[in-house]
């Protein structure tokens, strides 16, 4: 395969990943608007970031603004700042995030009655499931907009970290309902810091969920390489395999080491179980696996600069092999 087809290759891979992304982005963003209109607003409950923010606004104006209108006009000039100041790189997700998210909003009505009668139940519901497709949302490399570009701005300019500027800004939009007549209390406070909670959980939740590895160390008498060439091929993960010494027996073994995916033990227990049941098989979870097949260490523009640099170096070995 010569250069150009590697590129076009690379380009064809990332263009299918980008699809399925934006879709993802799209359909999570679906049950957010839906928590926001149907379990938030009928209970005066505020939350935080910018939808927080279009509730205030909504509620100020006696529900003559719709949360959808305050939420689109605020991220565009959102968006145009960050821009000037960040790039476009974060702010295409960005947009396809804002557009949904203010398409759903839109779409899905204000309930008259709210699904669950107990606001504190509702604020419960509401943040888990705006949780969930948050953080569905950022393993998929998008954002919903608001707020998110205020910590991405500001961390750029000040050693303040994303996760306490996100913090602050919902502190403030939150505490900012007090002033609102139709609301004036210090209960719908609270709960829109409980709703806020409850996402905050939800979102490490998930991400975490998804990105948990765990490490397998399979020890075979006899079929330790039928078991590496099954997991190779079926389980599609690589294995390593490793040379010791069994002190009682003194005999050598190999031990087959495998990096995988949470949800992935299941098949590799199946198929080890299937070539050696007696087999004596060591199972941890792993903090961090990086690489490919993993998570990235790396932001875009350096996986870019990496896939460069990876295709020119074939080239050379490739040049280097035609002079031979």
């Amino acid at each position: 395969m010569n250069y150009l087809e590697k590129i076009n290759n690379i380009g064809r891979r990332r263009v299918v990943q980008d699809i399925i992304e934006c879709i993802a982005i799209a359909v999570c963003l679906l049950p957010y608007a839906l928590s926001v209109n149907q379990l938030l607003v009928p209970h005066n409950i505020v939350g935080g970031g910018l939808t927080g923010v279009s509730e205030i606004v909504y509620f100020a104006t006696d529900r003559v603004v719709p949360i959808w209108m305050t939420n689109l006009i605020v991220n565009a000039i959102l968006l145009a700042i960050a821009v000037a100041l960040i790039g476009w790189q974060f702010c295409v997700r960005t947009i396809w995030g804002v557009l949904f998210l203010t398409l759903w909003l839109k779409v899905i009505p204000i309930a008259d009655e709210p699904i669950l009668h107990d606001p504190f139940m509702s604020c419960v519901v509401a943040g888990l499931f705006c949780g969930a497709a948050l953080g569905l949302v950022y393993l998929n490399n998008g954002s919903s907009g608001g707020t998110d570009i205020i910590a991405m701005i500001v961390n750029k300019y000040r050693r303040v970290s994303i996760g306490r500027s996100l913090f602050v800004c919902d502190l403030v939009i939150i505490s900012s309902a007090w002033f609102l007549p139709n609301i004036h209390s210090i209960e719908p406070i609270f709960m829109g810091l409980c709703f806020t909670f409850m996402c905050m959980i939800a979102v490490d939740s998930v991400m975490n969920n998804a990105r948990q590895s765990v490490q397998f160390m399979i020890f075979s008498l006899h079929n330790s390489e039928e078991i590496a060439d099954a997991i190779n091929t079926q389980a599609h993960r690589g294995v390593t395999m490793l040379y010791g010494m069994g002190w009682y027996m003194k005999k050598p073994i190999k031990v087959v080491t495998v990096l995988a995916r949470k949800h992935e033990s299941r098949q590799i227990f199946n198929i080890i179980k299937a070539i050696d049941p007696n087999a004596f098989v060591s199972q941890t979870n792993a903090q961090g696996v990086f690489g490919k097949g993993f998570d990235t260490v790396l932001n875009k523009q350096e996986q870019e600069r990496a896939r460069q640099i990876e295709l020119e170096y074939d080239e050379q070995e490739e040049r280097m092999k035609e002079k031979k």
